[in-house]
Formats: structure tokens, C-alpha cells, sequence
């Protein structure tokens, strides 16, 4: 999960690889009004993604109840999409605090697992500026950045020290890929 330019499709496709399980890339699923919208450099609202995230959440619950492991890639900016995704259904709360973010005693649960890649902004402003195939406007990162919400509990990992985190290094795919699976043991 992060912001659009953050790495997501490449680590989780590698990520899939790496598993032998499918992968999902979630841009594939935004309908024409969204991707229009996009292009335009007009931010999505809630309205718009709900729909799109209910597509997701659908494919998840397949995979959770066939017990079959699945790697996607979502921007899942806020704690309400991320609990969708998780539950399969529209909570109010989606925080740690609320009742389905995490398990009772602040951790994250194990069946459905995010990992926030986080670069910091200069090189998700490069990134975006050398991408020239994907629909998303580089003007619309500010927005993304805004909406972008989480707190530690909701995430199996994070990757980097955010868009207001100076100029630091930010791992490559493959090593954020090895970290994951190093970190799945530990998962249940």
C-alpha cells in the first residue's frame, strides 16, 4: 500500500512471484470514470473508490475463504479502505482503536497483511515524472499524500521514512521483497 509512484506493483508482483500465489494489480480494476478522472488530474473521492475497493475486498474474501494466499496492490490511503479490504464490509472505524483493525491487543492480524511502502518525496516525484504508461497524473501526488492515514498497529511492515522524511535511501524491490517473506514466520 502508499501513494501512487511508491514501488507497489513492483514489489508486489515480486512478491507474488516469489510466494507462487497470484497477484492483483488493483489499478486494473478502477473503472473508465475513475482512470478519466485521474488522467484529468482530478483526485478521486470516496464515492469514487468505494466501488473500486469493493472490487478488491471481493477478490480477497475469495482468497481468505479458499485459504489460498494472493498478493495485491493498492493505494489503501485510509483506515476505512484498508478495513473493506480486510472484512469485506464498509466499517466506520477502520482504526486501531475500532473493532476490526487489528487484534485485541494492538497487533496486526495475520490473514490479511499491509505493507506500507513509504519513499520519500523527492523520489516519488522522480518516479512519477519518469512514468509515462500509468493513467495517474504526477500532480495528483499532493493529494495522496494528504489523504494518506495509518498508524502502526494497522501494518505488517513499513518501508521508509515517509514523504516528509528527507532524502534518505529507500530499499529496492528485492529487498523489501526478502524483508516480507523473512517476516511472514512471524505472521499468524
Amino acid at each position: 500500500m502508499g501513494v501512487s509512484g511508491c514501488g507497489k506493483s513492483t514489489v508486489a508482483s515480486l512478491l507474488a512471484e516469489r510466494l507462487g500465489c497470484p497477484f492483483y494489480e488493483g489499478d486494473s480494476f478502477h473503472p473508465v470514470s475513475n482512470v478519466t478522472k485521474m488522467q484529468a488530474g482530478v483526485p478521486l473521492s470516496d464515492e469514487d473508490r468505494w466501488p473500486w475497493l469493493n472490487q478488491l475486498a471481493a477478490i480477497i474474501q475469495r482468497h481468505l475463504a479458499a485459504r489460498q494466499p494472493a498478493v495485491l496492490s493498492c493505494s489503501a490511503l485510509k483506515p476505512a479502505y484498508r478495513a473493506l479490504l480486510r472484512t469485506g464490509r464498509r466499517e466506520v472505524d477502520g482504526s486501531c482503536g475500532g473493532s476490526s483493525a487489528g487484534t485485541a491487543d494492538g497487533q496486526h492480524s495475520g490473514d490479511v497483511a499491509f505493507v506500507l511502502l513509504d519513499p520519500p518525496r523527492a523520489l516519488l516525484e522522480e518516479r512519477l515524472q519518469k512514468r509515462t504508461a500509468h493513467f495517474m497524473a504526477a500532480s495528483l501526488l499532493d493529494s495522496q499524500l494528504a489523504a494518506l492515514q495509518f498508524e502502526d498497529c494497522e501494518l505488517a511492515a513499513r518501508f521508509g521514512s515517509g514523504s516528509s522524511g528527507g532524502s534518505g535511501t529507500f530499499p529496492d524491490a528485492e529487498q523489501v521483497v526478502e524483508a516480507i517473506v523473512g517476516g511472514l514466520s512471524g505472521m499468524t
